[in-house]
């Protein structure tokens, strides 16, 4: 029955070309719109061409680059569209898993592990790190989701991973510095939490549509999240 299955090995060197050229997009560090030249990458990994190309290939499969003819390889550029169904998804998910949460018996517990995430955002704008600021951000959100204890809930949410990280990495260039920069960012995940140790689930859900409002907004002018779920309810 398992005659088929064989030895996992080592990751190979095109996975790890791949997981390094993806962590690049996500944090910004290949812009969207880049072009990827093969001679100067296989030269940076010092590998041939022959595992580039296949890790390029897997991020093309993922929609992190695109191809055009006679052109190359480029890192994808996140439309409208494209920021408003990402936040759209990401909106329905976590309303799912904070009525889970608010209405379970753990919600001072996961209260503090929210807690903590925003603790490490502080932190990172203190140290003007803005790629450990956009992780702590994203830490609290996954947080959230995985404290429903529903597995497709988590399952759904790691589909828009990559893209959530593309979106924060450019959401960190709309903020200034100070209380009406990326203190505002912070407050905004504190008054989540808030509404959460108080139990007050319509409060948390509307701040959770504010909060994706507001990226969106940010990212995307013109576009709403709050009017699509308006026409749908």
């Amino acid at each position: 029955m398992l005659a088929d299955i064989e030895p996992v090995n080592r990751e190979s060197t095109a996975s790890i070309i791949a997981r390094q050229l993806r962590d690049a997009i996500t944090t910004g560090s290949l812009p969207p719109g880049t072009q990827l030249g093969e001679a100067d990458l296989a030269a940076r990994f010092k590998v041939s061409r022959g595992p580039l190309r296949e890790a390029m290939q897997r991020l093309v499969s993922e929609g992190l680059l695109r191809s055009e003819p006679h052109r190359g390889l480029f890192v994808i550029e996140l439309e409208p569209e494209d920021v408003h169904d990402i936040y759209w998804v990401r909106s329905a998910i976590e309303r799912a898993a904070a009525q889970r949460v608010i209405r379970g018996p753990e919600r001072e517990r996961v209260a503090d592990v929210l807690s903590d995430a925003v603790a490490a955002m502080a932190e990172a704008d203190e140290k003007d790190d803005p790629t450990a600021l956009s992780e702590a951000d994203l830490a609290f959100h996954e947080a959230l989701i995985e404290a429903s204890g529903s597995k497709r809930l988590v399952r759904m949410a790691r589909t828009l991973l990559i893209e959530t990280r593309m979106c924060l990495s450019a959401l960190q260039d709309t903020y200034g510095k100070g209380y009406q920069g990326v203190d505002e960012r912070i407050a905004e995940h504190n008054r989540i939490i808030e509404a959460l140790r108080d139990g007050d689930e319509e409060r948390m859900l509307a701040l959770l549509d504010a909060h994706m409002e507001d990226a969106v907004q940010r990212l995307a002018p013109g576009t709403s999240v709050m009017t699509e779920w308006s026409e749908r309810k």
